[in-house]
């Protein structure tokens, strides 16, 4: 009885879907979130939620938690700078939208922008490290944080930037289920570029440099340009989740943008799982459907502490701050490497041990 799985050849080995079980299960779910438009108000209904609200920003999340964990997680740079460079991008866009720019070409503008931008402020990873290069990039948090917020006329400061809904070959997407399949779309896209990528020449030296760079320096990778090139990336695909963002939310403030949103960023790629393509997702799923979560039992509170919301808005933060700590404690290696665990025992099964 064959337990496992026994390769032939390195192309079979390094292929994205390893199995036919494995492309029936994603070609079902990949058919599932096609069609679930059609179903959304009965799950609206039945959860009592917006649930493709949720969707969407779940999708723009999981871009910006890819770009994020090819730097920190493939790379070893950790960066609290993400959410300002998130914002870089929405402003872009906005921007560029509000000029008459067209959505298809204002969106990697944005992500262009946004890589400059990243790369510019990733100069000092090629003397820094660890928790002095984060320091960097925080200070790089508050600098554009403070332009966004200052620079009135051309960001519109705290009263926010207005940008009209995304136009694709005539169709305006202004409602939540005409936006899912665009953000979609970028969230499978994302995903895909990242598993290649992490797969080429590229990515093994991004991993190289993080798991020993000296190692690899003495072998030939150009630690600068390696670095500079993560930055480049994870800022570009973060960028295009801003421009995202500001196409679906439709009003940008700097308010958006803070320390918080950076850290919370972190938060996903180290919940999810540093390393693993699957992290980003589990991460910005966690993240995005935790807080609703949380409001199930405060809104079933609410007769008894009328004044619970207010108590669940201050201690959000403090909950999430005490995850990130127990799973750094009790599972470092995130919900990717547990989920890899119980595939690999049923997989292994009867011969788990």
């Amino acid at each position: 009885m064959p337990c496992g799985l026994f390769f032939s050849s390195y192309r079979k080995d390094d292929a994205i879907f390893k199995t036919w079980w494995l492309r029936l299960w994603m070609a079902a779910m990949f058919v599932a979130l096609l069609v679930y438009p059609l179903f959304s108000a009965e799950a609206n209904s039945l959860t009592g939620m917006n649930v493709t609200n949720l969707f969407n920003l779940i999708f723009i999340y999981v871009i910006g938690a890819h770009g994020l964990n090819l730097l920190t997680g493939f790379t070893g740079q950790i960066s609290l700078g993400h959410g300002a460079f998130m914002g870089v991008g929405a402003y872009t866009a906005g921007i560029l939208a509000k000029m008459g720019w067209p959505f298809f070409v204002a969106l990697p503008a944005a992500g262009v922008m946004a890589a400059a931008v990243g790369m510019l402020f990733g100069l000092p990873s090629l003397r820094l490290k660890g928790l002095y290069l984060a320091i960097a990039t925080m200070a790089a948090q508050f600098i554009l944080d403070y332009a966004m917020r200052n620079w009135t006329s051309l960001t519109g400061g705290s009263a926010g930037l207005t940008v009209h809904s995304a136009t694709f070959f005539g169709i305006d997407l202004n409602t939540d289920e005409s936006f899912y399949y665009l953000a979609l779309f970028f969230a499978v896209l994302a995903t895909l570029y990242l598993k290649n990528v992490t797969r080429s020449r590229t990515g093994r030296a991004f991993v190289a440099v993080r798991d020993r760079y000296l190692s690899a320096e003495v072998i030939g990778v150009n630690l600068f340009q390696y670095r500079i090139m993560s930055f480049g990336i994870s800022s570009f695909m973060v960028g295009i989740a801003g421009g995202l963002w500001a196409y679906y939310i439709t009003i940008i403030s700097d308010e958006h943008f803070t320390m918080w949103l950076s850290v919370q960023y972190l938060a996903m790629v180290i919940v999810g799982g540093l390393g693993h393509v699957l992290g980003g997702i589990f991460g910005a799923i966690f993240f995005v459907v935790l807080p609703e979560l949380l409001r199930i039992p405060a809104e079933a509170l609410t007769d008894i502490y009328p004044n619970i919301f207010g108590i669940f808005a201050s201690l959000r933060e403090m909950v999430f701050g005490l995850i990130v700590i127990l799973f750094l404690i009790f599972e470092p290696d995130g919900l990717a490497a547990r989920w890899h665990t119980v595939r690999a025992y049923w997989k292994l099964w009867p011969f788990s041990y």
